[in-house]
């Protein structure tokens, strides 16, 4: 059994905010592949199914940013889990907006969800950074996260969340190379570019013996009276 977690906050208010990019995914696996309709447990909203030969469920902590290891912890408890078996979804703000990048273990680099899930069961899990950009200066990043998307992110947003569902199963089942492939089919797709205006037609090729004289353009009758010359 795999618990995947998408970090975020609850409500309407956070529900397109750049920072629960982590729900958002969770919540595109659950629409593509059939799994169970979401309820209250662990102090979050789970959602149940499979991918492929593995039983999986869905997590989104309840419990604000800061404090998902709580209801993380508490369903992995539950379920008997160990970290190993535990991927999060989670904003990264060092990746450029799109991008996405599989991690397991290491620091939580500040990242408020990374760090209460550490504080419950340690490092060693594996995560899926979801790139969202940077604001520029760390005084601006509290209130970038907690703005929602802009219009301009849409196109790349719905085609990662795509390409995140195209590669549960192969996340799921550990193959990872799948999994990154899955998510680049969907972000490469882009639209192919008009064709190029024709070009004219390059000069015809001039004959061998006419190489370094300009071209003979004396009529018939002149170059015969030329000739007598």
């Amino acid at each position: 059994m795999k618990l995947f977690a998408g970090l975020g906050n609850p409500g309407a208010k956070y529900a397109s905010n750049r920072h629960n990019i982590g729900f958002m995914a969770v919540r595109a696996i659950a629409d593509a592949h059939g799994f169970a309709p979401w309820r209250s447990k662990f102090q979050g909203q789970i959602s149940e199914g499979r991918l492929g030969a593995e039983k999986v469920i869905l997590l989104m902590p309840q419990t604000f940013m800061n404090l998902s290891g709580q209801s993380v912890s508490e369903a992995m408890r539950f379920h008997k889990l160990m970290p190993e078996d535990l991927v999060v979804f989670h904003d990264e703000l060092d990746l450029a907006p799109g991008k996405l990048r599989y991690k397991h273990g290491g620091g939580h680099a500040g990242h408020n969800g990374l760090r209460s899930i550490h504080g419950h069961i340690g490092p060693e899990y594996a995560r899926v950074r979801l790139g969202i950009g940077h604001p520029g200066h760390r005084d601006r990043v509290a209130p970038y996260v907690l703005s929602d998307f802009a219009k301009a992110d849409q196109g790349w947003l719905d085609d990662l969340m795509r390409g995140i569902a195209d590669g549960a199963e192969a996340l799921a089942g550990g193959d990872l190379g799948r999994f990154s492939n899955a998510v680049a089919l969907r972000m490469n797709t882009t639209p192919q570019k008009a064709p190029e205006k024709s070009r004219p037609a390059p000069p015809a090729p001039v004959p061998a013996d006419a190489v370094g004289r300009a071209p003979d353009t004396r009529s018939a009758l002149q170059k015969l009276m030329d000739r007598f010359r």
